[in-house]
């Protein structure tokens, strides 16, 4: 018997995975989920699954269900997360897993006393320099790992804003500031997926928005849910291995937003892994450079969303794949 999924948020990010659950062989059904009749109505007819629920806790209570799979806001992961396990069903969460330290505490109980399985759906995961990384280091390419470079430059302006007023409709102002370091997994997870470890001491520090005239102010101390000042931060840290991490979450960078929006760079004994905005070398120490861009391109980029159209036709650039 196939998996049957329950798909909690129907919003713009979980319309890219619905269709992957729908197809995927081992899926047997797929039942979606939201609070909002009108989105869920029209998800429905989107993706022609006629099986709805309107809420997740009557999804919980449901015995044809084996998992769920959260695509709700940020702050809701949590807590949604270790409801679904408590009522008996495995999760896959989109990131981040949680916002504080006691919601990630109750997490990892909640999966140790359930014995379920709970997956984070981190992307950065299964980049192609993530995995190219990962086969060199497992066959000793690298020698050993001394230093890494991991960051995630996502600014406001693209598409963040509209993002939020989708997820918070008009107190969307209130909740776009939150802490870059309250989501870190992109950037983390190039060096922890590559070398499997952890960090076990930090040094962060942040830069202060700026705001130009005109600008809404994102980061409003005084009436925003997370009181941050902070739309850059950054952190160094000494991990597990004996290595040293740099690791960078900036909201307001004058970044493509496209390609090298997510970076890595690693350096061992033997060998070092450099990647800048879609340009990959390999390199070692016996003075061979390989350039290695064209191996780690998977094919034709995909199709631009809604707001990378316009910014690339604001700009006179072609849009088109």
């Amino acid at each position: 018997m196939g998996i049957r999924i329950g798909i909690c948020g129907t919003g713009v990010f979980a319309k890219t995975f619905i269709k992957l659950f729908k197809h995927h062989p081992r899926v047997e059904k797929v039942v979606l989920c939201d609070l909002v009749p009108e989105k869920l109505k029209e998800t429905s007819r989107q993706f022609e699954i006629s099986e709805t629920c309107p809420s997740l806790d009557e999804l919980c209570q449901r015995s044809d269900i084996d998992a769920i799979a959260i695509f709700t806001q940020n702050d809701r992961h949590a807590p949604q997360a270790i409801q679904a396990l408590r009522a008996g069903k495995h999760v896959y969460s989109a990131v981040p897993s949680a916002i504080t330290m006691p919601e990630i505490t109750e997490l990892v109980r909640a999966v140790e006393e359930t014995k379920l399985i709970y997956q984070i759906g981190e992307t950065s995961y299964y980049y192609p320099c993530a995995v190219y990384c990962r086969d060199r280091f497992r066959k000793g390419d690298f020698g050993h790992i001394v230093y890494g470079e991991g960051e995630y430059y996502h600014d406001l302006g693209h598409g963040m804003e509209q993002v939020a007023k989708t997820r918070f409709g008009d107190d969307w102002l209130r909740h776009i500031g939150m802490p870059p370091f309250f989501y870190p997994t992109h950037s983390v997870s190039m060096i922890v997926s590559v070398t499997g470890a952890h960090a076990v001491k930090l040094s962060s520090m942040g830069v202060r928005f700026f705001r130009d005239p005109g600008m809404p102010d994102y980061f409003n101390v005084t009436d925003s849910v997370y009181k941050n000042p902070f739309a850059n931060e950054g952190m160094l840290c000494q991990m597990s291995d004996g290595s040293v991490a740099r690791i960078n979450e900036f909201r307001q960078v004058g970044h493509t937003g496209r390609r090298g929006m997510v970076g890595l760079r690693l350096y061992g004994t033997k060998a070092c892994f450099e990647d800048q905005v879609g340009n990959s070398m390999w390199i070692t120490g016996d003075w061979k450079n390989e350039d290695i861009t064209k191996l780690l391109d998977c094919g034709p980029a995909a199709p631009l969303e809604g707001w990378e159209r316009a910014e690339a036709a604001k700009h006179g650039l072609n849009s088109s794949p």
